[in-house]
């Protein structure tokens, strides 16, 4: 399992981290996400050999909300 963490802009409210989290949780191989508008931040734990990185960031992207990874990078 790995685990990135990644830094999500516009979440403001509880229905934003739910959304964050219901996009991911669909993806396979993802095995937990906690999204924190707080810290506008998404942790994920997911089997690379079953879905990508990139592909994490395209399904918080498609609940229109702007990803990069935690070190500024866009992801």
């Amino acid at each position: 399992m790995e685990k990135i963490t990644l830094k999500v802009e516009g979440m403001s409210c509880g229905h934003c981290e739910i959304a964050v989290q219901d996009a991911v949780r669909k993806l396979p191989g993802v095995k937990k996400v906690k999204a924190n508008k707080r810290k506008k931040l998404a942790v994920v734990e997911y089997d690379a050999a079953a879905v990508s990185r990139e592909q994490i960031a395209g399904a918080i992207s498609s609940t229109g909300y702007t990803v990069s990874s935690a070190d500024g990078d866009r992801a």
